[in-house]
């Protein structure tokens, strides 16, 4: 029998091609979706899973997860510099780095933090050394820069239209090992030279009616995360910076305002006690993970939405494609209506008929179980090269319920054909 639904095939080989192309591109549209989402939400939670704690000036928890550990380019309210002397000093807390962003070089954001948080996301460097000056930078492992290269930053990013700053251009004297998180993709420099370069020497303050931070110069515009001015089209050079200048990562009562601080707490019970804490009418403290299983909740019901598009165009797919099997099968009437006629059992040629679609059916599963994974590769492999976060794509246990529905499904509606076939009595097929 196989060897006859075999030779059929090749008979009508352009129409059993067709067949599988299109069951293909259904199930394919269907596994891309179910692979991207689940590739999606698990990247990004290992991504988040090395940021415990993210404390910042109050306003948007998922803006300021985004920002802070996606590095996302936005906007960020600063909050005062206090804080972060006190969760230094904290004995809760076994790291605490702030983060400043807003310029960028080669298309690379830049970064101001400490050596402490570097170790913590690579605990050893890749190529050279940590940087020790404040005109020194360590780039991540996905940075196409080499160590001794000097980076001149660029305030905002060229699509914005940044100028070059022309106060400092930093050296790079070291790269870390992947981490798998969106800074891969970084240059990290000196926070104090973040601030320094932007004018920011002091304690910030805010205003009467809770605005966000402002340097020293009140006659200045709003200031955001970076320093920038809003009012201001271009950047102007705020102060000079001592690229000679020993590091130093001691932080008191003055230090200027931040629009965030990464915090590693000592113990959970110390994390979620912290995170309470700076919960107030100024600060914002959040645990990433946290908003990431809010984020994944809207993700769900995208995917969801996805995934009913793709069975509806599945339905639509198979439809047609019993329609022109029966058609199909209409047209060799006179040969089965022969094979009734020759004696051979109503089950064989159900068999027949049933075995020669669900071949199709099958063929045209897998194939698009290839297509739909190569497809999800495809996709995450772009959007780690822009975001370097790791997207793991891969099946697990319960992804065989979904080939195991395919298979069910293509079972079933094999049948009618198959039935079909056997309408009419074999003189009437012969007569055909």
């Amino acid at each position: 029998m196989i060897t006859f639904i075999l030779a059929d095939l090749r008979r009508f080989w352009s129409g059993a091609l067709a067949v599988v192309v299109l069951i293909a591109l259904s199930v394919a549209l269907s596994v891309t979706v179910t692979l991207q989402e689940r590739a999606v939400r698990l990247g990004s939670a290992r991504a988040a899973e090395k940021f415990d704690l993210l404390v910042g000036a109050a306003g948007s928890e998922t803006q300021l997860a985004l920002s802070a550990v996606f590095l996302q380019p936005a906007p960020l309210p600063l909050m005062e510099g206090a804080v972060l002397s006190r969760l230094a000093s904290d004995p809760r807390v076994e790291l605490a780095a702030p983060v400043g962003f807003g310029d960028s070089a080669y298309g690379y954001p830049i970064v101001g933090t400490t050596t402490g948080l570097i170790s913590s996301l690579s605990p050893s460097l890749s190529q050279g050394a940590m940087f020790a000056r404040l005109g020194e930078a360590v780039v991540g492992s996905d940075v196409a820069l080499s160590t001794g290269v000097e980076v001149k930053p660029m305030h905002g990013t060229a699509e914005t239209g940044g100028e070059t700053h022309t106060a400092i251009a930093y050296k790079v004297t070291g790269r870390m090992a992947p981490t798998g998180t969106a800074w891969d993709r970084a240059i990290l420099v000196p926070i104090r030279a973040v601030w320094q370069l932007h004018g920011m020497h002091g304690a910030d303050h805010h205003d009467d009616d809770g605005d966000e931070a402002s340097v020293h110069d009140a006659a200045e515009p709003h200031q955001h995360s970076d320093g920038r001015e809003e009012g201001h089209e271009h950047e102007h050079e705020h102060g000079h910076v001592d690229a000679d200048a020993p590091l130093d990562e001691q932080f008191d009562a003055q230090t200027p305002g931040i629009p965030a601080v990464l915090v590693k707490p000592k113990t959970i019970a110390d994390a979620h006690r912290l995170r309470q804490e700076y919960r107030t009418g100024t600060t914002l403290g959040i645990f990433p993970a946290e908003v990431l299983t809010r984020l994944y909740a809207t993700l769900g019901d995208a995917r969801s939405l996805l995934l009913a598009i793709a069975l509806g165009t599945q339905a639509i797919v198979i439809a047609a494609i019993v329609l022109v099997t029966i058609m199909h099968v209409g047209s060799r009437r006179r040969q089965i209506g022969a094979l009734r006629a020759l004696g051979t059992p109503v089950r064989s040629i159900v068999a027949l008929v049933w075995g020669e679609l669900f071949i199709l059916f099958a063929a045209g599963i897998l194939l698009g179980i290839v297509l739909g994974y190569l497809a999800a590769l495809t996709i995450s492999a772009r959007l780690a090269a822009s975001t370097a976060v790791r997207l793991p794509v891969g099946f697990i246990f319960d992804d065989l319920w979904l080939v195991g529905g395919f298979a069910a499904v293509a079972s079933v509606i094999a049948i009618v054909p198959a039935l079909s076939a056997l309408r009419s009595s074999p003189a009437a097929a012969l007569r055909a």
